[in-house]
């Protein structure tokens, strides 16, 4: 079947009203949600899982898909206003966009962060639409021992990306591998860690699991420090970013979305690193650059083309590979697979209709948050003033509901509000959730591919470098971890520095 039969697919299962509905409500309370101090994109994904459960598939999923894309911009609203990140790939947004609002520009701040936004969200969706089907048809050559080895350099990149230090990223990433045994053993179905519960047959509930890893950690961060996410809203001021002001920004627009798509496409990395990245790369070559961090338009334009770039790049790993190309994706994959799709490369040839329908869907997208995204800058501001004490109480009934609604079982209830206080008491201690996350995820596929791979060799380790693919992901395995390991011995010999330098 040709490309041009795949898209005419693609737009049938996509064109009509129930479909694009979904995912316009889905940019909207993605908005929303990201404009929320103490929620964020991840979060209101979780919430909004279970509401597709009844949804069809290519429905549920670009609802999904709807609520990150608006979560990524509606961040940048209260990073500007009121100097509190909406969501952690907001944090380079601030830098530039609060002093803004302080001078009484923030309405054209939060054009630009708009206009920046679409544009690298444009052309993340553009970057998926050309290299997923391609990458999907190389991988149809894996068999289990490079599967085994992709997860592997995964989960290594997962952990050391994800926080402050690789222990902290390998413990988080080993302890949900661990949980991620729990129930029948894959090969021989005997029973693994349930300690003679029924309910742990099946494995820890993947739904329970995930809102309370990212949800109720967050209520209980509120209860601790009520007044953590307080601040002062700023005027809009009168006018709006104008279309000079995009054209002298196009260059670090188009620059931060390219950065964003090529480390959005590395499983992992996710928005916040990305952004960063782009926003040290305009200021190294931008003429204003003594600007920077004083309130310079081109440094919230960069901020934002750098985060909005990966969510587009991040579908690539996941629909090609199977392998979730950040903490959002990997509650997506969720979804596919409660709708009964497995992700990867055979999904380009069994159901290429979902495939190109997400597409398509995804370029709706992009237009559809111009347009909500325009709305919610004016209004969406008194959303910061939410009372807390209003607002958590919801999520925690949203929590509940939603955990319930999956097995109609207060046992998953039970499991939901313990993953929550381990993802507190991880939170306090500065051990990163997503590796966690990501390898209760993969840890079932990482151990399925390497008893296969065993199975196939008569338990010969050889065969987990029986080709050129094998090799070149232990490489980039190695590689990552000397990287980290390097990055953390210089980080504590500058941290020595500069603690000897102020004695």
């Amino acid at each position: 079947m040709s490309l041009f039969d795949n898209f005419m697919l693609g737009l049938a299962v996509v064109s009509n009203l129930e479909a694009i509905m979904a995912l316009i409500i889905g940019v909207a309370v993605g908005v929303v949600a990201g404009a929320i101090p103490g929620m964020s994109a991840t979060m209101a994904v979780a919430l909004a899982l279970p509401f597709t459960f009844s949804m069809q598939p290519i429905t549920g999923i670009l609802m999904l898909l709807g609520v990150y894309k608006g979560g990524i911009f509606g961040g940048s609203i209260p990073a500007i206003l009121i100097k509190t990140p909406g969501t952690p790939a907001s944090s380079a947004t601030v830098l530039d966009g609060h002093p803004m609002a302080e001078r009484g520009e923030a309405g054209r701040a939060l054009t630009m962060a708009l206009y920046a936004s679409c544009t690298a969200d444009l052309i993340s969706n553009l970057a998926l639409i050309l290299f997923a089907g391609w990458l999907a048809s190389f991988a149809l050559s894996f068999g289990p021992p490079e599967f085994f080895t992709l997860i592997l350099f995964s989960l290594t990149i997962i952990a050391g990306v994800s926080g402050e230090s690789l222990l902290k990223g390998i413990v988080s990433a080993s302890l949900g591998l661990l949980l991620a045994t729990v129930g029948l053993d894959l090969v021989y179905g005997t029973a693994r860690f349930n300690f003679g519960d029924p309910n742990l047959m099946g494995g820890l509930n993947f739904i329970a699991v995930l809102i309370g890893l990212f949800a109720i950690p967050e209520i209980l961060s509120m209860v601790w420090n009520p007044h953590g996410h307080e601040g002062k809203v700023r005027t809009l001021g009168r006018k709006g970013a104008s279309f000079a002001d995009y054209k002298r920004c196009f260059k670090s627009i188009i620059r931060g979305s390219f950065i964003g798509v090529i480390l959005g496409s590395i499983p992992g990395i996710g928005a916040a690193p990305s952004a960063f990245l782009s926003y040290s790369e305009a200021r190294r070559k931008s003429p204003n650059r003594e600007n920077f961090g004083k309130g310079e338009i081109e440094g919230v334009a960069a901020a934002e083309a750098g985060n909005n770039g990966v969510a587009g790049a991040t579908l690539i790993p996941l629909l090609a590979l199977g392998i979730p190309g950040d903490v959002i994706t990997a509650i997506i994959i969720g979804a596919f697979m409660i709708h009964g799709l497995q992700p990867g490369p055979l999904m380009f040839v069994m159901n290429a209709d979902i495939v190109y329908g997400l597409f398509m869907g995804l370029i709706v997208s992009s237009i559809a948050l111009f347009f909500i995204g325009g709305a919610a800058i004016r209004v969406f501001k008194y959303v910061a003033d939410i009372p807390r004490g209003i607002l958590f109480p919801l999520v925690l009934v949203l929590c509940v509901y939603g955990c319930f609604a999956v097995n109609n079982s207060m046992f998953d209830v039970g499991v939901m509000f313990a993953m929550g206080w381990v993802g507190f008491l991880m939170l306090q201690y500065g051990v990163p959730a997503a590796p966690f996350l990501i390898a209760f995820i993969l840890g079932p596929l990482l151990e399925d591919n390497f008893r296969q791979a065993m199975l196939m060799s008569g338990s010969s380790p050889a065969i987990l470098f029986r080709s050129w693919i094998t090799w070149f992901f232990w490489g980039l395995s190695a590689l990552t971890v000397i990287a980290v390991i390097r990055g953390g011995m210089k980080a504590r010999a500058d941290q020595k520095l500069g603690s000897s330098g102020g004695m």
